[in-house]
């Protein structure tokens, strides 16, 4: 069900609070360029940093915004397994296609742990759900031995989004997990790479920039063509790079109030990037442009 190309939405604000217009009109772009998905309320959507009643309503907006013109799927993901699947359960009362559900952080859980962490929650809604892998962030890895047994034991549980920036991961869940099972790569850099073993798309970043780019990216892999990929991912290289010099979503945010489409504004303990930083990222944000 989940393949293809999915922009992990940032949360555009604006003094202090959400900036409705923006959000939508971001929507609007991704459903124009040919996306996928959308992920609302994901770690690019700054959700810890959004109270229980924002993250509510970002889910409303999204679903409305999309209006069945593509899927729109929630992070709902907790290191507190009964709130995550609060978080899940409201998001599908508000019509969501799907749920995104990233590991536990900061707790470290054991990988049966884990298991039974995910398979509550899958237990308790009807969501087909994506997990996501992310250790660097989280603290903790979804073993693919783990990620085989959810896959089995849970219907629901069909994707994953991969970002522990190994290929070999890839191709070890690929072999152990059944065809209907998806893998989508959690780096945009990575995702040429992925999709040559395996993968067949990607959750972006950079999507909320240049989706018509990363979707032609995604298309020209599922196709085969990978000469046209290969030209497509050099292009695009130093850009996802110089999205992530500093803590994402701060740099695409600031691409983006650059470009005029929302305020580059984060919340704590966010904060805007450095002026060197700035500058870089401008420069490389003013050569993909021209190159165009």
């Amino acid at each position: 069900m989940f393949r293809g190309t999915f922009t992990a939405l940032v949360t555009p604000f604006r003094d202090g609070g959400i900036d409705v217009s923006a959000f939508e009109k971001l929507i609007e772009t991704q459903i124009a360029a040919g996306i996928t998905g959308i992920v609302a309320i994901g770690t690019t959507g700054e959700s810890p940093t959004l109270s229980h009643e924002e993250r509510e309503q970002l889910v409303r907006l999204a679903v409305a915004a999309a209006n069945k013109r593509c899927l729109v799927l929630a992070g709902t993901g907790s290191n507190a397994t009964q709130h995550a699947v609060d978080d899940t359960k409201t998001a599908e009362k508000h019509g969501v296609d799907g749920a995104l559900l990233v590991a536990p952080y900061y707790n470290k859980p054991s990988q049966e742990g884990l298991f039974r962490h995910f398979k509550a929650i899958a237990d308790a809604t009807s969501l087909p759900i994506m997990l996501y892998n992310i250790p660097g962030r989280c603290g903790v890895d979804i073993a693919p031995e783990t990620v085989a047994r959810l896959a089995n034991e849970c219907r629901n549980i069909v994707s994953i989004k991969e970002a522990s920036g190994s290929v070999e991961r890839v191709g070890e869940l690929r072999r152990r997990l059944p065809e209907s099972f998806t893998i989508l790569s959690g780096d945009d850099s990575l995702t040429l790479p992925f999709m040559a073993v395996g993968a067949v798309g990607v959750v972006s970043v950079a999507s909320n920039l240049f989706p018509s780019q990363v979707c032609a990216l995604v298309r020209a892999c599922e196709s085969g063509d990978l000469k046209s990929a290969e030209k497509l991912h050099r292009k695009l290289s130093p850009l996802f790079k110089d999205l992530f010099i500093e803590p994402n979503p701060v740099p695409v945010k600031t691409a983006l109030g650059c470009r005029g489409l929302m305020s580059g504004e984060v919340r704590l303990p966010l904060c805007e990037m450095s002026e060197a930083n700035q500058s870089r990222l401008r420069k490389t944000l003013e050569e993909f442009e021209q190159s165009k």
